[in-house]
């Protein structure tokens, strides 16, 4: 009778699997700060860890609005692994070679697809791919909470921007011409169009455009405010289901729609050319 070593064995696989797709597969709960694909064409995604902080902004942040008040402390319970970017056009079209996605080609506005993010993506279109991901992986893949996208986006921190105070368009692709201080800011870059992902500065999580660059689909329905609301991570389903919640702000904004807090609202079937998303995935408790 012959015995295997089943640790050699599964250095042997590993082995295998890391020569195959690049990365090592996650099995089980990682560390915080840790990157992986599942699939070779999957969003590259990072571990964050779980924690509280306060969401919504102060009523003296500039360009705050009453709708992301009252402020409200949130925990996330969870570890949690997030997309470092805006899923892709790359990403989009491996899902439509797999034959998911329903078979939808968005259109790039003559920009350029690849590490462009995906646009003209509504609410379901996204769900569609988040669905062809599980499908692919295996894994319980999902949009992001909206408390889990700010978060993500503010990265410990309780500044406008997890950039600080104030953002540049070396930071974030935005209307640069206009700063967030209040005068023009005579350095800054409209670009006028979407940049490819992971282009700028990625936050202390290792997020990146997180600020700017597409206008990002979270799963709640809308609420004007925040009464009432989940504070454990999970998202709103009890407000206006016809209208998806936006995070993140475009590359067509002024930067104070940028802010960490900075939400807004549109119809869930809308597809436009600011408008793109990245996707989460519930690792442990």
């Amino acid at each position: 009778m012959t015995f295997v070593n089943s640790s050699r064995l599964l250095g042997q696989s590993v082995v295998a699997l890391i020569l195959l797709t690049g990365t090592l597969v996650p099995t089980a709960a990682q560390t915080p700060g840790e990157k992986f694909q599942d699939c070779p064409d999957c969003p590259r995604m990072v571990v964050l860890p779980s924690g509280q902080f306060t969401m919504g902004s102060p009523a003296n942040e500039r360009g705050g609005q009453d709708f992301e008040r009252p402020q409200r402390s949130v925990t996330i319970p969870y570890t949690i692994a997030v997309s470092r970017f805006e899923i892709t056009f790359a990403e989009w079209d491996a899902c439509l070679a797999d034959f998911g996605c329903n078979g939808y080609m968005p259109s790039d506005e003559g920009w350029g697809r690849g590490q462009r993010p995906v646009i003209n993506i509504s609410w379901y279109d996204a769900k569609s791919y988040v669905a062809w991901l599980k499908r692919k992986t295996g894994k319980a893949y999902r949009l992001l909470s909206e408390a889990e996208w700010e978060y993500a986006a503010r990265a410990r921190t309780t500044t406008p921007f997890s950039t600080g105070q104030a953002i540049t368009s070396n930071q974030a692709n935005f209307n640069g011409w206009v700063s967030y201080e209040g005068p023009p800011d005579p350095e800054g870059q409209y670009r006028g169009k979407t940049i490819a992902v992971g282009s700028l500065t990625a936050n202390a999580f290792g997020l990146y455009d997180v600020h700017g660059n597409v206008w990002e689909w979270v799963e709640d329905c809308w609420n004007d405010g925040y009464s009432g609301v989940p504070t454990n991570g999970s998202a709103d389903t009890t407000g206006d289901c016809g209208q998806r919640v936006l995070r993140g702000g475009s590359w067509d904004l002024d930067p104070e729609f940028l802010r960490s807090a900075g939400r807004y609202w549109i119809a869930s079937v809308f597809q436009v050319d600011y408008i793109g998303f990245r996707v989460a995935r519930t690792l442990a408790p």
